[in-house]
């Protein structure tokens, strides 16, 4: 059973790679310089600027932003209830 739960959570995090690739797109079509080479320390800065920059345009974050959160929570949620079920089960 904790098998199923370590599964969702590598989905979520994959989910969650794929809105970051949106992201960093979105970023980069408005001339924010982006550093590939260490993208995944600088993902939650360029996360920050896409929330600044589509709340300055629309009043609220844009759609990827919730998107990354949720599948972060949902990764962290579906890990803790794995280990948790793989340590008190096994």
């Amino acid at each position: 059973m904790s098998n199923l739960f370590f599964i969702l959570a590598i989905t979520s995090v994959a989910c969650g790679v794929i809105v970051s690739i949106f992201i960093v797109a979105f970023l980069s079509k408005r001339g924010i310089r982006i550093n590939y080479l260490l993208l995944r320390l600088l993902i939650l800065k360029y996360i920050s600027q896409y929330r600044k920059i589509t709340t300055e345009e629309s009043g609220k974050p844009g759609p990827w932003f919730y998107s990354f959160v949720t599948a972060m929570i949902l990764a962290l949620i579906f890990s803790v209830t794995g280990i948790i079920l793989k340590v008190t089960v096994d």
